[in-house]
């Protein structure tokens, strides 16, 4: 049996589809099982990652488990893991760890790794950069003909498509060649957020104006909707992108044995989100 937790996020979504249609048992915990929509035969559990309590029901008969990184309680989670025989982790963590420590998003994947360095089952971590998926911030500007304010329009990203972190994480759970590694995945190109804006304006047809603001008017637009730590996290990390382009990997293909899709083909799947 697979856990996978964090049941309603992108990759959780993606990653069931991939073992649901294989024949794979799935089991998928969420901090609201009840709002799940699960294919037959797959049920839902409750498993809040900052709940201790609800560990040992969604862990009992689980040999794998698919973790997103939250440090909370992550000892406990080892713990109850453990005691359930838990032989396998695959860690979704996040690139960032690679960078400073001091910032607070590298600082929460971090924790999470670190709480799972001395786990006595085999643990494999994903570290993947930006998600094709953070593009959807900008769809709400772009249907209501409004700029898009970027404090860092030349910041570099590695935009990767979210069923290529299901692909690598599938991988991993179902073949054992390659568990017990840190993997860096990446998508094959890596774009400024100019770039990824022109892409966004060739493929729907929209016309996208970008205007530059100050960071610090970036992050008071953005108060209402993120924690300021987070936002400063994020602005940092822009800041040492700005001009500099991020390193490629082949991770994805070396563990899915195909090529990761383009941030381009993720639009065209997605192009509705940015003009319905």
């Amino acid at each position: 049996m697979i856990l996978l937790t964090g049941g309603r996020g992108a990759v959780a979504i993606q990653l069931l589809a991939l073992l649901h249609a294989d024949g794979h048992a799935v089991r998928v915990g969420s901090g609201r099982p009840a709002e799940l929509p699960l294919p037959a035969g797959v049920s839902a559990v409750a498993c809040d990652l900052k709940d201790p309590n609800t560990f040992p029901a969604a862990l009992a008969g689980v040999t794998s488990v698919f973790l997103y990184a939250e440090a909370a309680s992550i000892n406990e989670f080892v713990a109850a893991a453990t005691e359930a025989g838990v032989e396998h982790i695959v860690l979704l963590s996040s690139s960032s760890v690679l960078g400073p420590a001091a910032n607070p998003i590298a600082k929460a994947h971090l924790d999470a790794e670190l709480g799972l360095a001395d786990a006595p089952m085999t643990v494999s971590v994903l570290r993947p950069g930006a998600f094709a998926g953070n593009a959807r911030s900008w769809a709400w500007a772009i249907k209501a003909d409004r700029p898009i304010n970027l404090p860092y329009p030349n910041a570099y990203t590695d935009p990767i498509h979210e069923i290529d972190v299901a692909a690598a994480a599938y991988a991993l759970l179902t073949t054992p060649e390659q568990r017990g590694e840190q993997h860096t995945l990446t998508g094959p190109e890596t774009l400024t957020f100019t770039e990824q804006i022109d892409l966004v304006a060739e493929i729907t047809g929209r016309t996208i104006v970008v205007d530059k603001v100050t960071p610090e008017a970036w992050k008071q637009q953005m108060a209402d909707y993120m924690p300021a730590a987070y936002a400063d996290g994020l602005l940092d990390y822009w800041r040492l992108s700005d001009g500099i382009p991020t390193e490629i990997t082949d991770t994805v293909a070396t563990l899915t044995g195909r090529p990761p899709r383009t941030f381009a083909s993720w639009l065209e799947e997605n192009a509705a989100e940015f003009t319905s």
